[in-house]
């Protein structure tokens, strides 16, 4: 039976992925554009970034809650539901031109970010130990196909909206308002037996415990291990500078005359790089270990933030490059700190952990998103690049740390 539900699982995750992936390229791609053309500044380019990272924090930890209390299906479908209704009120505001409905809009629209990452954890709950790397790989990949399409679809995509009388940079959130829907409708009736649910079941000792009665032994929470730190540590270091990078490159090549579908076509291939590669990620974590494709994490992030450093602006083909990379290292780093959590945790703790997690992932790629522009009209991009790729560089005390304490 364990095999047969994780098989639906992961089908249901992967069509969940492939349209959440589709909403989710939609504020990354023109988010920062569509706020410098209403705000008419580029330090403030940063803000919708930060903003739906925020909404995703908070999303974080309540699909965390709702998927503890009553299962995954609960909680990721309210969480794509949000995000849908955020996306349409981003267009609203851009019909509209007003600022503080778009910003609260782009708050509520991160909640389709966080729960398309949360998902990937519904195909973990029922995943042999040995597979959960290629269980994680599994759930990203299949949102390449949504993320990679969404960027590459914002020239129609502008052409619809200015045909139906909206903002060309409206018409990215109209795809995203329909994805998120069609990905919260399609978990709700597929997930079904809910995995997270049915894992507690079969990995709940026969009897109670000795020594605490069986109600405290309900109550008892254990606490994660040294390895769900190391993966925490791991994924905000990499949402950090891949945020942080990533949020400006749009800005940063409007600036050297690059149009639209340029920015589409670098913002795709660095999404296809985030998530493409993932069952060679999945695979190498199981097989050469998590603690070493972090390392591979932050050597390609260093790589990424050199190489966005040293291109110059006019040149499309090293931006690529170097937003190539960037999506690799993060990719890289996400799947294995993904494995490290579940490694650290059990059924019991693992949904508020994750939830908890995902929280201060949220919230560190939104104070990155928020300082990136920031920083670039105070210092350059070239700055900002640099001093992401350096800052990834911070991996390798914290895995030498961990691993002292994990062989103590």
């Amino acid at each position: 039976m364990r095999a047969r539900v994780q098989r639906r699982t992961l089908q249901t995750v992967v069509l969940a992925q492939v349209l959440g992936g589709a909403g989710l390229a939609a504020g990354i791609t023109v988010g920062a554009l569509l706020a410098q053309q209403l705000l008419g500044s580029d330090g403030l380019a940063g803000l919708p970034i930060a903003l739906f990272t925020l909404g995703s924090a908070l999303t974080a930890y309540l699909v965390g809650q709702f998927s503890r209390r009553s299962g995954r299906r609960v909680g990721l479908t309210s969480g794509f539901g949000a995000g849908g209704v955020g996306a349409i009120g981003v267009v609203v505001a851009a019909v509209a031109e007003n600022v503080p409905l778009l910003f609260a809009s782009l708050f509520v629209y991160g909640a389709g970010a966080a729960t398309n990452l949360q998902a990937r954890y519904a195909g973990t709950d029922l995943a042999r130990s040995d597979r959960r790397g290629a269980a994680v790989s599994v759930a990203l990949v299949s949102t390449t196909l949504g993320a990679v399409a969404g960027p590459n679809l914002v020239e129609p995509l502008g052409g619809l909206a200015e045909d139906l009388g909206l903002p060309a940079l409206a018409g990215p959130f109209l795809l995203a308002a329909v994805a998120y829907l069609a990905a919260g409708a399609a978990l709700f009736v597929r997930l079904r037996p809910d995995p997270l649910l049915l894992a507690r079941q079969l990995e709940r000792p026969a009897g109670p415990p000795p020594g605490p009665t069986a109600d405290e032994a309900r109550r008892a929470t254990p606490r994660p291990g040294p390895q769900a730190i190391l993966g925490a540590t791991v994924m905000v270091l990499t949402q950090i500078t891949m945020v942080a990078i990533m949020t400006m490159t749009p800005v940063h090549m409007r600036e050297h005359h690059h149009g639209l579908g340029d920015v589409g076509l670098v913002i795709g291939v660095h999404v296809a790089a985030m998530f493409l590669p993932s069952p060679l990620t999945g695979m190498l974590v199981d097989r050469i270990g998590r603690a070493q494709m972090a390392v591979a994490s932050a050597a390609t992030l260093l790589l990424a933030g050199a190489a966005a450093a040293l291109a110059p602006g006019d040149s499309l083909s090293l931006t690529i490059l170097a937003l190539a990379l960037l999506g690799l290292g993060w990719n890289f780093g996400l799947i294995a700190g993904t494995a490290l959590v579940v490694d650290g945790t059990v059924p019991e703790n693992r949904p508020q952990t994750q939830g908890s997690i995902d929280v201060l992932v949220a919230l560190a790629g939104a104070g990155s998103g928020a300082a990136s522009g920031l920083i670039t009209a105070a210092t350059s991009y070239q700055s900002l690049a640099l001093g992401g790729g350096i800052l990834a560089l911070a991996l390798l005390p914290v895995l030498a740390w961990t691993r002292r304490r994990i062989h103590a």
